[in-house]
């Protein structure tokens, strides 16, 4: 890949501080493809100690150029430190999400800084179309993130096939068995899983009709011992194929996330990762089921439809606010709110789709203050309302407090915060590292250990 031969396993980049330079070159330097996640990527002090994002701007608009300029710095420092480890093997990509905020910005402005020591970029969470100029003008390979076949025509069509020559590969990553953001669409039902071999085979078909039989692509999601795949190698039907790893390398001494998640991750069982819709991206996205997901769950439950006026069955008159500003009810509903009131779910927040959730007074303060201090993560946010785009910098509708700050949540998890009231992203078969015996007795490998284990494919 990227011109040159490789050992076909990648390491998945994942997002906010969940794979690094360290883990990225360690996995290169054993002579596959390392991948660190451009997503606000810690920078450091002279001291090596990471560099804590706070933001200080007035407006969205001033903290959201913060947020770039942290970005920028902390994926040059995490390429730098990848280079360094790597010895001059393996590849060397850099992951980002195209929904993030400023990412465009933010990958110019790596490959600049960290010219020549990134070999490729991998993109997903959205439809990279400027990918591709973007790796043409800097002299890399990139690697689209796709869910289907129609996903990636769509993308060659429009965009890719102009820059053809620096298409390194295709990642597939399946939408129910990946962590993180996943490319559901809506015509895919999110509790009723396809195999992905069939998809797969059909993206291969796709690609050989734009005469990309030979570009690898690299299958994502629910990969963990190589035996289980060995239909899918040296497979006429598939053609090339590597596999990428994102849960497994959490779980090694070089992993930067924090020694309470690693030990969380040795204790799953089956059915403790969860494919949830509440991500203020729009996606759906995998997390480790926790107090956190489930007060997610529960404030869109406890969600009533109103009118502004009384409309048909919607008679029956309640106040919302302060100011107890009238709106209508059906006479259910009403029965259920003063149900949730009496449980101490007082407050009342208004959705963009003329609901109202029902939540306790420190978390009603919570959502708005996390929605006051938004700094632009995202392209778009339906959470805070933002999107990057002038001139009002506004996604044009109501902020919804059904979601949350994905900022604010990685970045605590990733550095210490609290497991149970942060998100915490992982594939769904994270559970198998309680029943691996590789890691009996609580063992950690280190990336070296791990890329040996797995290149016996047991």
């Amino acid at each position: 890949m990227g011109g040159v031969d490789v050992l076909p396993l990648v390491e998945g980049g994942k997002g906010v501080s969940a794979s690094n330079g360290a883990s990225c070159g360690s996995w290169a330097a054993s002579g596959g493809v390392g991948t660190f996640s451009a997503v606000n990527a810690d920078s450091y002090d002279a001291e090596g100690r990471a560099i804590p994002q706070e933001y200080h701007g007035k407006t969205r608009r001033d903290r959201h150029e913060e947020l770039v300029e942290y970005g920028i710095k902390g994926a040059i420092a995490q390429a730098r430190e990848a280079h360094e480890r790597a010895g001059g093997k393996g590849r060397i990509h850099a992951n980002i999400l195209w929904e993030m905020g400023g990412a465009e910005r933010v990958a110019r402005g790596m490959l600049k800084g960290a010219r020549g020591l990134i070999h490729g970029i991998t993109c997903g969470a959205g439809m990279p179309y400027r990918l591709a100029d973007v790796a043409r003008d800097f002299g890399v390979h990139y690697y689209p993130i796709v869910s289907s076949a129609r996903a990636f025509a769509a993308l060659w069509k429009r965009a890719y096939s102009k820059t053809r020559e620096w298409l390194g590969g295709v990642v597939y990553e399946d939408p129910w068995l990946a962590g993180g953001h996943n490319g559901l669409s809506n015509s895919e039902d999110p509790k009723k899983p396809e195999a992905p071999y069939a998809r797969v085979a059909k993206l291969r078909a796709q690609m050989r009709e734009f005469g990309l039989g030979d570009v690898p692509i690299i299958m994502a999601g629910g990969v963990w011992w190589l035996e289980e795949w060995s239909d899918w190698i040296d497979n006429p039907e598939l053609g090339p194929v590597a596999f990428q790893f994102g849960t497994r390398p959490l779980l090694t001494q070089e992993s930067p996330i924090p020694e309470g998640w690693k030990q969380r991750l040795l204790g799953l069982k089956p059915g403790d990762v969860m494919l949830q819709p509440y991500s203020p991206t729009g996606f759906y996205s995998s997390a480790v089921k926790n107090e956190y997901l489930a007060e997610l769950e529960q404030r869109n439950e406890r969600q009533v439809a109103y009118t502004m006026e009384p409309v048909g069955e919607h008679l029956t008159e309640y106040g919302v606010g302060p100011r107890k500003r009238p709106v209508w009810l059906v006479p259910h509903d009403f029965g259920r709110v003063r149900r949730w009131e009496a449980e101490g779910f007082t407050e009342a927040l208004r959705t963009p789709d003329n609901t109202l959730i029902f939540v306790t007074r420190d978390k009603a303060a919570e959502i708005l203050k996390d929605q006051v201090d938004c700094m632009g993560c995202l392209s778009q946010c339906r959470f805070s309302n933002w999107s990057q785009h002038e001139p009002d910098f506004t996604n044009g509708k109501k902020a919804d407090p059904r979601s949350f700050c994905i900022q604010k949540t990685l970045q605590d998890i990733a550095h210490g915060g609290s497991l149970e009231n942060n998100l915490m992203f992982a594939g769904h078969n994270a559970y198998r590292f309680g029943s691996d015996p590789f890691y009996s007795n609580g063992f950690i490998p280190t990336v070296k250990q791990l890329f040996e284990r797995i290149m016996t494919g047991r």
